[in-house]
């Protein structure tokens, strides 16, 4: 093993790329993983490999050369595309995440040193069985309605799990306990970008309302006006994953924190649409796929665990997020 560095898998995407501009700043040394390359700007800031996570000789190759400090394993099959390949999503979700903790506990147990595994999770781990169930739970906390039902839900919480026993039990029946990995995971809403634009998950209804709207297109909103999700910008999806990472280990009392921001359902969300761009045509025709996914998942998340133990607090609520990112951004992009 050589030099000393930061892995970031799926690094050529938002969260990453935000990523790798403040841990270069920080003057870490990065290595990212995609399979597409990282923009022109930003390939002097790391080593970057081009190639697929669920790659065993790579992954094996990658631990052979380098040190590594900390993992930001942000890659994954997201949900709708999920749903349509299950086989697919779990060896990209499920298997390879696997060949990263293995990875980072053996290199926990060869230097006497934990790894630090950081992973993005996601609302999509509950599952609320009924529209009265959602509404009566209100803010979920992380140890209830674990019941997804999704590919991708179930994905994500089977990494948690797995990170949590790589990190307390794997190995526990050696002579000498060995040193394990470090694994936090941080349980996402669904995060709103003004410079990325919606790839087709299925908490992208607000976003992709949003940018249609900016560019004068028609939108077909695929929920009802009722439905409601937590969000959150995604510049503090960013900050969340940095401050995680920074937090004294003895100050976390779980493995797996939910953080977000703030709830809107679909009208609201298309009202505040409107407030923007008056002369946006939006409608509902429900996709009944979609629409039972996101009538499984809550609408709102608890975050006062992750507030108490490492200060978590998002810079945008709804207002902020609204008038100071979403708007004047998109309408800049779109030159509106």
């Amino acid at each position: 093993m050589s030099k000393h560095v930061v892995l970031i898998t799926g690094a050529a995407g938002e969260i990453g790329q935000a990523l790798v501009r403040e841990l270069a700043g920080r003057g870490s040394h990065i290595l990212t993983l995609d399979l597409a390359e990282m923009p022109a700007e930003l390939a002097p800031l790391s080593t970057h490999i081009k190639g697929s996570i669920t790659d065993k000789a790579l992954i094996q190759q990658i631990g052979e050369q380098y040190t590594l400090d900390t993992i930001y394993h942000l890659a994954a099959l997201l949900s709708t595309r999920a749903e349509h390949s299950p086989a697919l999503a779990h060896e990209v979700n499920v298997d390879a995440s696997v060949l990263l903790l293995e990875l980072a506990a053996a290199q926990s147990t060869a230097r006497a040193q934990a790894v630090k595994f950081i992973f993005p999770s996601s609302m999509a781990v509950y599952g609320l069985p009924s529209l009265e169930a959602k509404a009566a739970a209100g803010a979920v906390p992380e140890e209830q309605h674990l019941h997804p039902a999704t590919m991708y839900g179930a994905n994500k919480l089977a990494v948690e799990l797995l990170g949590e026993y790589y990190a307390q039990h794997y190995m526990r029946l050696a002579e000498q306990p060995p040193a394990r990995l470090d694994f936090r995971a941080l349980r996402f809403p669904g995060l709103i970008s003004a410079f990325t634009l919606p790839t087709g998950g299925t908490s992208d209804f607000g976003p992709e309302m949003l940018h249609a709207a900016a560019q004068g297109r028609p939108y077909a909103c695929f929920v009802r006006p009722d439905a409601t999700i937590p969000f959150m910008a995604m510049p503090d999806g960013v900050k969340a994953l940095l401050q995680l990472a920074d937090a004294p280990r003895a100050a976390l009392t779980r493995s797996a924190y939910n953080v977000s921001s703030f709830s809107l359902s679909a009208e609201a969300f298309c009202q505040r649409v409107l407030a923007a761009f008056p002369d946006a045509e939006i409608s509902y025709q429900p996709h009944l796929q979609r629409q039972g996914i996101i009538d499984s998942w809550p609408m709102d998340i608890d975050d006062d665990t992750a507030r108490a133990n490492w200060g978590w607090a998002p810079d945008f609520g709804l207002e902020r997020c609204f008038n100071e990112y979403l708007i004047p951004n998109i309408r800049q992009r779109y030159q509106q």
